[in-house]
């Protein structure tokens, strides 16, 4: 009796203690479950995603992201890569109910055997469990955080699929590298989609959910394999793939193709920066880096190429013409020089161009070293390739003595010594030249006059070298690229293009204590009476301010501001030749509406821009089409699409100036065009005091292409450094290039304009026959004149000027390019 009296004692003592263990278990799970975090927030789930940058033809040019993330559909992601993370993390994955016993079991006796013995302690977590740290609670070590884990992990099963975890799972994990889920980590690892994953590289991206900075496959190369293969047996133990399949992977190498972070189509670095300062402005820093943005931009990459390849031949062509600076550096040649190379960093976006180090000057050749390629861990070792520069290889390399060459170059150690780094290129025949960076700089934009969709842009010689954009950032002044312009309000004022103004000296109080202002032609020289064509054609400065002065300067301000070339231009007469600041996208920007038709539009960088649902939040097109949705064609007609955009100028017009600046080209200052282009194009050249800034601006039918040359810090670029010399020749290399598929299109005539035969030079009817005669072109009411006027028909003295003196004082001449 006493013995069953004790039993019953233990059984109502253990009942009691059971009861008070379960209800303080009770207690505490309850109120951590009251702590728990919202879970059911994984439905709305959108983590932080890459945006995506595209060029017009669909090519990828840049990424923007904080976590590089783009994130896949369960469904997208193949069952290969699905069974290799499942053996590597959580073999029971489909069969537990959150938490794996067995595992947690195992995991127990192994850090039981470990103990004493220093070693890191073995976990147990499944993908559930790692779902709910990482989107739920934080990392910390604590038993507290373990118990919330497990418990959320059950919380989780209850309510979400089994697919819908290892979707979360896949697309949060972190890959290394800045990389966030498995869509991204393929890509930036392998440059493969998820699709196209081999076995081993599947394996691999497994391996790396243990410790990935461990299993770096460059740095840790053989942790990193041994980990692969080791989720390779794994994927064999659990029957998803067979022994040979196994064997055959584990004997790939581990080879990865790392993206690169910038532009990712060449030559596009400018543009894509352009993009990503829109996005940020107009959509915010969080968007931009978070939001998976799928943007489409207006960039064409053919065209992007040519504009640099046109830019840099420009400026590299004029910086010879300037002679020898000396080399980047030198550097110490007694030991391995190839090692002593490699610390001096090339511009990586000049790949046409390699550093090399002089090792010896002998007579008229140089023989120098080429910097070894930088692949691979042991790139210091790789075999050193000697080459020898000849001496028509850097014959041009006249010492630079302040804005002129020194003394001629006999011999290689005239320019070089040995240790010298210095960039050198090759020639077509394989042989090198010596190169020097250039120290002036411009810019190059191509737009769509029709649109204003930007199509190239190139803001200066190398964006690694410099990340200021000159085409948008830089404000200079255009000179004579101004006068269209000027032109265009006197011809939608009431002037026609054979309207004659005097080109004789005149002389302005500029008041204010500032004295006399006597402005000048290029050539010094005056032409006497000279039609409105003929001023532009020739760009005659002293006419150019006449016009002006006739019209009133608050006139011509007030059309550059409708043009947006300026803001509030400054009404002084100096204005009207060019003297104000602008951007040479603003001039782009003013002369697409001079050949569109007088049509205001809104210079872009990116034509449509979507959320990461793929819905579309901006479109740069805001122009009417009601019926361009319909759900299905019911016989109807095509949709009408209304062009509600502003009319700047009349059509007439910008005809009229488009046809005198064609004279430019055909008979003017920008000849050059005519020669290399040969086609229909209309332009304006542009030069400022002491050559400070070289410009042309210039467009075809359906093209606008502007140009800028000049030092960063403004200074003279020597005699002769024109618009049409310097920047011409640029505008003219990429247009044939651009133009050569394209038929010649003539610009399209206003169907009310007359188109009479004058005499480009008196302005005067004139038989079809006769010399120097064109077809001007008129607007209704207006017709040439049938006796010589000349605009301002006073002498400087304000006594009126005859007929007869107006005729002597017309003369032959080119007059000047400022």
């Amino acid at each position: 009796m006493i013995i069953w009296r004790f039993f019953g004692f233990l059984f109502a003592a253990g009942s009691v203690l059971f009861i008070v263990i379960a209800t303080a278990v009770y207690i505490f799970l309850n109120s951590m479950m009251a702590g728990l975090p919202d879970f059911t927030a994984l439905r709305n789930y959108e983590p932080p995603v890459t945006t995506r940058i595209h060029a017009t033809d669909g090519q990828l040019m840049a990424e923007y992201a904080r976590e590089r993330r783009l994130f896949l559909p369960i469904q997208a992601i193949p069952d290969r890569v699905k069974e290799a993370f499942i053996s590597a993390e959580d073999k029971n994955f489909y069969t537990h109910a959150g938490l794996d016993f067995t595992g947690i079991a195992r995991a127990v006796v192994t850090n039981v055997k470990n103990m004493g013995q220093n070693r890191r302690l073995v976990g147990a977590s499944t993908i559930t469990q790692q779902v709910a740290k990482n989107f739920l609670l934080t990392s910390e070590q604590s038993y507290e955080r373990k118990i919330k884990e497990a418990l959320l992990s059950m919380r989780i099963e209850q309510t979400f699929t089994k697919p819908e975890i290892l979707e979360l799972y896949l697309n949060e994990m972190y890959f290394g590298i800045g990389v966030y889920g498995i869509g991204s980590a393929s890509l930036n690892y392998f440059d493969k989609s998820v699709h196209e994953l081999t076995l081993s590289e599947a394996a691999y991206l497994a391996a790396l959910m243990k410790a990935p900075n461990n299993y770096h496959p460059i740095r840790h190369k053989d942790k990193a394999i041994e980990r692969r293969d080791w989720v390779i047996d794994q994927m064999v133990s659990n029957g998803y793939v067979t022994v040979e399949e196994a064997n055959k992977a584990k004997a790939t190498d581990l080879q990865v193709t790392f993206r690169p972070r910038g532009a990712h189509i060449f030559a596009a670095d400018y543009f894509a920066e352009e993009v990503r300062r829109w996005i940020d402005k107009t959509f915010g820093e969080e968007k931009l880096y978070n939001g998976g943005l799928s943007v489409r931009t207006s960039l064409d990459v053919k065209l992007q190429e040519e504009a640099r390849v046109a830019l840099n031949h420009g400026l590299v062509k004029f910086d010879k013409g300037k002679g020898w600076r000396g080399p980047i550096t030198n550097i110490d040649i007694a030991g391995d020089w190839g090692k002593a190379l490699l610390d001096q960093k090339p511009l990586s976006d000049v790949p046409e161009w390699k550093l090399a180090v002089v090792l010896s000057t002998e007579g008229k050749e140089a023989t120098i070293g080429l910097r070894p390629d930088e692949e691979g861990e042991n790139a210091s070792a790789n075999e050193r390739q000697i080459a020898t520069l000849p001496f028509d290889g850097f014959k041009w390399a006249k010492w630079s003595k302040g804005d002129r060459k020194g003394k001629a170059v006999r011999n290689a150690s005239d320019v070089l010594a040995p240790g010298d780094v210095v960039y050198v290129s090759t020639n077509d025949d394989g042989s090198f030249e010596l190169e020097q960076v250039p120290e002036v700089s411009g810019a190059l934009i191509a737009m769509d006059p029709m649109t204003g969709r930007i199509l190239a842009i190139a803001g200066g010689f190398s964006f690694d070298q410099s990340q200021f954009d000159r085409a948008t950032q830089a404000y200079r002044q255009p000179g004579s690229s101004f006068k269209p312009f000027v032109y265009a309000t006197a011809l939608d004022n009431g002037y026609t293009p054979s309207s004659v103004v005097m080109d004789a000296p005149i002389e302005i109080d500029q008041g204010g204590g500032q004295g006399i202002w006597r402005p000048q032609n290029y050539g010094g020289k005056f032409y006497g009476p000279s039609t409105l064509r003929l001023g532009i054609e020739l760009s005659r400065n002293v006419m150019t301010v006449r016009l002006a002065k006739d019209m009133g300067m608050p006139l011509v301000a007030e059309y550059a501001k409708r043009f947006g070339i300026y803001d509030n231009l400054m009404p002084v007469l100096s204005m009207a030749l060019g003297a104000g600041e602008t951007t040479v996208l603003r001039m782009v920007t003013a002369y697409s509406m001079l050949a569109n038709g007088g049509r205001r539009i809104t210079p872009t960088f990116v034509d449509r821009v979507q959320d990461r649902y793929g819905k579309t939040i901006y479109k740069h097109d805001q122009r009417i089409c009601e019926n361009c949705n319909v759900q299905r064609w019911e016989h109807q007609g095509e949709p009408t699409v209304i062009d509600n955009r502003e009319q700047v100028l009349d059509p007439m017009t910008a005809y009229q100036i488009t046809s005198m600046m064609e004279g430019v080209v055909q008979r003017g200052t920008g000849t050059i065009v005519r020669k290399v282009v040969g086609k229909p194009i209309a332009g304006k050249t542009g030069t400022t005091n002491d050559e400070r800034d070289a410009w042309f601006v210039g467009f075809s039918p359906d093209l606008v292409v502007g140009v800028y040359v000049g030092y960063d810090r403004p200074r003279p670029m020597g005699r002769g450094a024109t618009g049409g010399h310097l920047a011409a020749p640029i505008f003219a290399e990429f247009m044939k290039v651009a133009l050569k598929d394209k038929p010649k299109k003539p610009f399209k005539v206003p169907e009310s304009i007359e188109l009479i035969p004058i005499d480009r030079r008196t302005g005067l009817r004139a038989s079809a026959q006769s010399d120097g005669v064109i077809l001007e072109a008129f607007k209704p009411g207006t017709l040439p004149p049938d006796s010589y006027s000349v605009i301002g028909f006073t002498d400087d003295m304000g006594r009126p000027v005859t007929a007869e003196e107006a005729e002597q004082a017309l003369t032959q001449g080119t007059g000047g390019l400022y």
